[in-house]
């Protein structure tokens, strides 16, 4: 754990939207009870180190976070949570099915992955870098690609054809909104540093809302080769109301997840509250 009394490593991915949301935090420009030091990572690292405990404060897939629950505990405020921001299920070559097919995922931990499962369980999944599946299915490598982040934006661009909107299955499965990430604090810091950080959260994507120019050139620095189109329209998509606070209906929904992710036995169940209270 990398904390000192005055401040602590957050990890978050190289996404607009999380480069959005935290630009005011890591900077400086918002209240906090602690200094924040940035961490960009991609989010199937950041993953991993939640399972090994290796930040206090990180951005997390949803279905990583079931996993980590002893240590860690949700955020109402900074997270991916909506309709229509699904992971999208892509080909190369028209599938009538996804019955017994390869599949290039993001991560074995990301909320794609577990949602793919649920749908098609006979899936063999081969598992590499989110920015590596869409040319994995222009070559031919495997049968269909689970995107996530902005190539729902750019898969037609490799020739690739939507095959599956996951949100929107689940949307119909369950009449739900999506979770896709959480932003955790370590149940071991103080509540009234957790209830500080959860504040903080919430005054940077305001502050990001109030200034939407200001933080332009570090969400442009982050987003690989990303045009200023997609970069904003990743931005509107992944960052809404469930932003600033994951509300009755997001929890709703996390927990309908995370069910989910008990019936496929990929999780354990736990009595600890999902999100700070």
């Amino acid at each position: 754990m990398t904390t000192r009394a005055s401040s602590l490593d957050l990890g978050y991915s190289f996404c607009p939207n999380d480069t959005f949301i935290f630009y005011a935090l890591a900077h400086g420009k918002v209240p906090s009870p602690l200094s924040v030091r940035e961490r960009l990572e991609d989010v199937e690292t950041l993953n991993a180190f939640a399972r090994e405990g290796r930040l206090p404060m990180t951005k997390i897939s949803y279905r990583a976070y079931f996993d980590v629950m002893d240590e860690y505990v949700a955020l109402r405020s900074g997270g991916a949570l909506g309709r229509g921001v699904g992971p999208l299920v892509v080909t190369h070559e028209p599938l009538t099915s996804l019955k017994g097919k390869v599949v290039a995922s993001p991560g074995a931990l990301t909320t794609a992955e577990l949602l793919l499962r649920s749908f098609e369980p006979t899936v063999k999944v081969v598992r590499m870098r989110y920015d590596e599946v869409m040319p994995s299915v222009a070559r031919g490598d495997v049968d269909a690609g689970l995107i996530i982040h902005e190539s729902r934006f750019t898969y037609s661009s490799y020739g690739l054809s939507k095959f599956l909107d996951l949100g929107a299955w689940w949307e119909g499965e369950t009449g739900l909104p999506l979770p896709l990430g959480a932003i955790l604090v370590r149940r071991d810091l103080p509540r009234a540093t957790q209830l500080g950080l959860q504040e903080a959260v919430r005054a940077s994507l305001r502050y990001a809302w109030n200034h939407p120019a200001e933080p332009r050139d570090y969400i442009r620095a982050h987003a690989l080769e990303m045009s200023d189109e997609v970069m904003q329209a990743h931005i509107d998509l992944y960052v809404n109301d469930f932003s600033i606070d994951v509300g009755e209906e997001g929890e709703r929904a996390v927990r309908a997840l995370q069910r989910r992710a008990i019936e496929a036995g990929v999780t354990k169940p736990s009595d600890l509250p999902l999100f700070l209270e």
